[in-house]
């Protein structure tokens, strides 16, 4: 099986979804690695009720498989009050067997999100999410300034991970820094891993 980039995502709206597209494409932009989305079901207040096995629309929830399996792991999700949202934390709460295993130990991680407001938590909320993947031996890579969106985006964009400003009536559609940024994240880890030495499994 060719390795692959698992991009493990949370969308309450699309708009991280949109982002996710647009990492698994940079991912894909380097040859002998691909890119694998997933997601991971809502959380409910109330303790009967249970997402579907498949989701609606969009990736497949994300399997014990296919997080010990990966070559890297970006990560992504909407903030919630400079915060990751509580299905991704649910999720990653619930990651205690790849760690006692060491699944991810040295392998690359990265982060992305998005807010409806500029300033509403982005590098707090990309900061929460690589608190788990350091505790998991990951490899955190951020996005360098040798790409040029960074100092000139005025929309989403960071040292820490790619990040949009999903705001108004567009507020799915990312700006051409934000794809750029995006696709550069994707292209980071994917040729990170095989550094690493990614390989067949």
């Amino acid at each position: 099986m060719t390795p692959y980039i698992l991009v493990l995502y949370y969308s309450r709206y699309g708009a991280t979804f949109e982002m996710a597209k647009q990492i698994a494409r940079g991912v894909e932009q380097v040859q002998a690695i691909e890119a694998r989305l997933r997601t991971v079901p809502a959380v409910s207040p109330l303790t009967e009720a249970s997402e579907p096995a498949i989701p609606h629309e969009g990736a497949i929830y994300c399997s014990e498989e296919d997080l010990k399996n990966c070559a890297g792991l970006i990560l992504g999700s909407p903030t919630r009050f400079g915060n990751m949202a509580a299905p991704m934390k649910y999720f990653l709460d619930n990651t205690s067997n790849a760690w006692v295993n060491g699944d991810l130990i040295d392998k690359p991680a990265a982060v992305f999100t998005s807010t409806s407001t500029m300033h509403g938590g982005q590098e707090s909320t990309l900061i929460s999410m690589m608190l788990p993947l350091i505790h998991h031996g990951m490899i955190i890579t951020g996005i360098p300034y040798s790409e040029s969106a960074l100092s000139s985006t005025t929309t989403g964009g960071s040292p820490y991970g790619a990040s949009h400003l999903a705001k108004g009536d567009d507020a799915k559609i990312l700006s051409d820094d934000e794809i750029s940024l995006c696709k550069a994240v994707g292209k980071r880890v994917a040729k990170i891993a095989l550094k690493l030495g990614a390989t067949d499994v």
